[in-house]
């Protein structure tokens, strides 16, 4: 039976912190718009920055859907799955937002992942959540998979791009400032990484 929680702590923030890929959902208000659902990896990628707080650093590679969500209704969920070990489902619900490379936080809020060299990922936001609903679930029918290593392959497709040639990359694709849906996505031109 499912469980809900007031706090990321203890046991689940142990948990959270322990697994290699997690998945985030957004959608948009119109009930006719395209929801989003996203795989997300890399080490050190993810932080829990106290027990109602959770970021993730969101990378260039893929279209701007959660960001574009977020900025319209802060809707998200973030789900984690146990592959290993005893059977568990993590989900937090909560409100999200993009926190962008201009923001006054940003450079502390980037503190939280020293794993993560930002300037060889094509790292473009973080993504702020703030949870209003924290609940685990028994996790019975998920697969045991073995994690083996992170890929190499985003990093090494984006750590020859500069601040410029990655501006002119988001500016190349469909789906980065504006969304599938039309709605404003990565807002362009794209400010340069900050000092750490």
């Amino acid at each position: 039976m499912g469980k809900s929680y007031e706090r990321i702590q203890g046991r689940l923030r142990a948990f959270i912190e322990a697994q290699h890929i997690f998945f985030t959902a957004t959608a948009p208000l119109d009930g006719d718009g395209t929801v989003n659902l996203s795989p997300k990896g890399m080490t050190g990628s993810l932080a829990v920055i106290d027990d109602r707080t959770v970021a993730y650093l969101d990378f260039a590679g893929s279209n701007a859907e959660t960001i574009a969500h977020l900025r319209e209704n802060g809707r998200i969920t973030l789900m984690w799955c146990a592959f290993e070990g005893p059977p568990n489902i993590v989900r937090v619900h909560g409100r999200g937002e993009p926190v962008f490379r201009d923001d006054e936080r940003w450079t502390e809020l980037l503190r939280h992942f020293l794993e993560v060299d930002p300037t060889q990922n094509g790292l473009r936001a973080i993504i702020l959540v703030t949870a209003e609903n924290i609940r685990d679930t028994c996790g019975y029918a998920v697969p045991f998979m073995t994690f083996t290593e992170d890929r190499a392959l985003h990093t090494s497709r984006f750590a020859r791009e500069t601040d410029e040639s990655l501006d002119a990359y988001f500016h190349k694709k469909e789906h980065i400032a504006t969304s599938i849906d039309g709605l404003p996505g990565l807002p362009l031109p794209l400010p340069p990484l900050p000092d750490r």
